[in-house]
């Protein structure tokens, strides 16, 4: 996709695709929350007829090319003007091939669940939970922050483990409560190599940190994609489609279901080229996933 095709493609359908939804419309023109930053009144304004648009918090506009490129800085991603036509043409023009393996949506939140505040790890049943998977602190913190939550049903507020994701929400646990706040996607984590050859597929975050844990590190030489969801499958393919990786490790779990979502990517890798599929799971048979397993190293049990 050169400059001049992706000016063709409408701004109003990349925001679309970002879950963005107009707040107000008037003819040709269109306001929306900022996807750039967060914001509770609503400043970021689209002229669908000139396909521009303008960030009143920002101070900044331009054209779906100078968007796209704001928008991937934000999310801490490479953003040139070639990474962000790959982006475009990925979102726009990509139908992914990947089978569903869960058939319902999931619920895009916990409507009774509100994030209240977020901070480094410093709770002590959360390290103590996280000890309790066989994950070291040093080890969760770059990933996983501490959350507030506040539920509106009990009234009541409650600490847990949250990792961010694509769209701003959390994928939150502890070891009582397994949800999401906000929406639910991807979390795409970058790696220590600039332009990495490999990329990793989690179903967890339980399963990120113990692989990290397993290898002794901190973080992977290659980006790494935690689902959160199987039914996020095809969420994931516009970070891998043309963007060149070599290898695509999947750490699935051991189970009908993450079977079936190993076979959808590696259907999915097939039409990458020269993308080689390398399944972890032998790692960790036969248990099912890599926390189960990583834990029976470490002499855990499942409370």
């Amino acid at each position: 996709m050169n400059i001049d095709q992706a000016k063709s493609i409408p701004l109003a359908l990349i925001l679309q695709k970002l879950g963005c939804k107009p707040t107000r419309e008037k003819g040709q023109k269109a306001t929306y929350l900022s996807p750039l930053r967060i914001e509770r009144t609503p400043s970021f304004h689209v002229h669908n007829g000139k396909n521009l648009w303008y960030d009143f918090g920002l101070d900044k506009g331009g054209t779906i090319i100078q968007f796209v490129c704001s928008y991937l800085e934000s999310q801490n991603e490479a953003h040139t003007i070639s990474d962000a036509l790959r982006w475009i043409e990925n979102m726009a023009a990509y139908s992914p091939a990947i089978k569903p393996v869960i058939e319902f949506e999931p619920s895009n939140e916990e409507p009774d669940i509100v994030l209240k505040k977020k901070k480094q790890i410093e709770h002590p049943a959360l390290i103590k939970y996280l000890g309790s998977r066989g994950i070291l602190l040093k080890t969760a913190m770059p990933y996983i922050e501490e959350v507030l939550l506040y539920n509106k049903q009990s009234k009541k507020n409650f600490f847990a483990l949250g990792m961010p994701n694509e769209e701003d929400g959390y994928e939150v646990r502890n070891q009582f409560f397994k949800g999401c706040v906000g929406s639910k996607t991807i979390s795409f984590i970058r790696g220590k190599q600039p332009k990495p050859e490999g990329i990793h597929f989690f179903e967890g975050m339980m399963d990120y940190v113990s692989a990290l844990s397993y290898r002794k590190l901190i973080q992977f030489d290659e980006d790494a994609i935690v689902l959160n969801s199987l039914s996020c499958l095809k969420l994931a393919t516009p970070y891998i489609k043309n963007y060149g990786y070599s290898v695509a490790y999947t750490w699935l779990d051991n189970d009908t279901a993450g079977e079936r979502g190993t076979n959808s990517l590696a259907e999915f890798f097939k039409t990458e080229a020269n993308l080689q599929h390398r399944r972890m799971n032998d790692i960790y048979h036969p248990h099912k996933d890599v926390n189960a397993w990583h834990m029976k190293q470490l002499s855990l049990s499942m409370s």
